[in-house]
């Protein structure tokens, strides 16, 4: 039959009977997920600033292979795999030809003003740019790290790992020994004061990787934050205050080149008031002494990425095997350690390389190695070895009565962070009945929101072809996110005095 003209056709076609059952259950899975989407808490979202980057890094060391094509001085320092890529950021380099130095005014009171237009849309990660003065658009999830860590890690985290994760924060407040509130909970808040010293004013201690600065980083915005613990304000360091604290008094830093990286943003903090005496006994930058004369304090950086005694077995090849002899002490610190009023202990970056393990002189097994019958054990052994045979060296020295801090390593390796908490947790047994005070300087949490403060590949000049050195992702910008640690030590030492 024809239907009139302009009008629709409103006969309709009978569905087929066995489609019909289905119909409700897509219904009702339609209403669910409506109702669990409007419920869904953004700090779970795995859109959110530290869930992206706990799996995400997670993701990034899980390859553990070793780049042969790094420089002498930072080789075995970059971990294995594929280095966190910075195309998504708004740090693209400039061509060679139109490279330039960024640079920062330090007005009177030591605080930096930009000069000229300042990129401020790096910080904090939050999956998006974002702005130092805090403003919130509706789209942009929350920075705030809370108490309950759980809410902010990735949703796929299954709840095994959700329970792992718990265990090791009751473990880390166990070692903490409740010396006040947890500084490692907080947030990433806007600081327009910062930076408190350049690239230019401390030229003197800053090495070139680590100088994003100087070789053209178009931004200045990573340098507008500052680290808000949740239960207690963290004053900002306070060098005058801090080297009268610490007068008469002596620091040492141990580990690899980011203990070096941490030693040297103290020296930068504290060159607004007075510049040390380079007091060294030798020319290897690895093991460097300051001495602040006025103030009758001195700061050593002792190199022992490993912690151990370590024996190349190439003298003339880094990138070779190392031979680790995980319960020797490695004396060029242990020896020394005891004369120290405060020490930074720290290790990591170098446990991915391959390496042979020594107990009791006998070789006991091996990481990516080449000898096709030796054990193969993985790093945790190795690394669990080190801070014990570490630990034991600080609690056995006679005479030390000064404080040994913890500086922790990033959870997604070894354990969780596991392995470094128990190790310091039965240290801290031994030394308290001897006097000793061993303590956790925890910086792990703060930092994984802060992939904007690594080099990448503004840690040399673009004029160089990089295509076969990876962008750093290891070190940190000086200034940059890392001075913050000093904000950490100041507090940590205080609550000692």
């Amino acid at each position: 039959m024809k239907l009139p003209a302009g009008k629709p056709q409103t006969r309709r076609k009978s569905v087929p009977k066995i489609i019909l059952p289905f119909v409700p259950i897509a219904l009702l899975f339609t209403v669910i997920s409506i109702v669990r989407y409007s419920h869904r808490d953004i700090s779970g979202d795995t859109n959110s600033p530290s869930s992206f980057v706990l799996s995400s890094y997670d993701n990034y060391v899980a390859s553990d292979v070793v780049t042969k094509h790094a420089e002498e001085e930072h080789a075995g320092e970059l971990p294995g795999g594929r280095p966190y890529d910075r195309s998504s950021e708004s740090q693209s380099s400039p061509p060679p030809s139109e490279t330039t130095a960024t640079t920062v005014e330090i007005d009177k009171n030591g605080r930096g003003e930009d000069e000229g237009t300042t990129n401020n849309n790096n910080g904090p990660y939050n999956g998006a740019n974002q702005s130092s003065t805090r403003r919130r658009s509706k789209k942009r999830p929350r920075r705030r790290q809370r108490r309950r860590r759980e809410t902010t890690l990735a949703a796929k985290r299954t709840e095994a790992k959700g329970e792992e994760d718990d265990d090791v924060r009751v473990l880390a407040a166990e070692v903490a020994g409740g010396g006040g509130c947890d500084l490692s909970a907080g947030e990433w808040v806007g600081d327009r004061e910062g930076p408190y010293y350049t690239n230019v004013t401390c030229e003197w201690a800053i090495q070139e990787h680590q100088n994003c600065m100087k070789f053209g980083r178009p931004d200045t915005g990573y340098l507008k934050w500052r680290w808000k613990p949740d239960g207690c304000e963290l004053p900002v360091f306070d060098p005058d205050r801090f080297l009268k604290m610490v007068r008469g008094k002596s620091l040492a830093f141990v580990g690899d080149s980011v203990a070096r990286n941490h030693m040297q943003s103290l020296l930068c903090l504290l060159s607004s008031v007075a510049r040390p005496m380079d007091v060294s006994t030798t020319e290897d930058e690895n093991f460097k002494r300051w001495e602040y004369g006025e103030y009758d304090f001195n700061v050593t950086i002792f190199w022992s990425p490993y912690l151990v005694r370590t024996q190349r077995t190439d003298p003339n090849d880094v990138t070779r095997p190392f031979n680790l002899f995980l319960d020797e002490f490695d004396q060029s610190w242990t020896t020394q350690i005891g004369r120290f009023d405060y020490a930074v202990i720290s290790a990591g970056h170098w446990f991915s390389r391959p390496t042979f393990f020594y107990l009791n002189g006998s070789l006991v097994g091996c990481q990516y190695c080449p000898a096709p019958n030796a054990t193969r054990l993985p790093s945790t052994f190795s690394y669990r070895h080190a801070f014990r045979t570490a630990f034991r060296a600080i609690t056995g020295t006679e005479g030390f009565r000064g404080v040994a801090f913890l500086r922790t390593f990033a959870p997604s390796h070894f354990e969780n962070g596991r392995i470094q908490l128990e190790e310091l947790r039965s240290a801290q047994r031994v030394g308290r009945g001897k006097g000793m005070r061993l303590r956790l300087f925890d910086t792990t949490l703060p930092m994984l929101l802060r992939p904007d403060g690594h080099p990448g590949k503004f840690g040399r000049p673009a004029s160089i072809n990089v295509s076969n050195v990876p962008s750093d992702c290891v070190h940190w910008c000086l200034p940059g996110p890392i001075d913050s640690w000093n904000d950490f030590l100041y507090e940590l030492i205080r609550r000692e005095v």
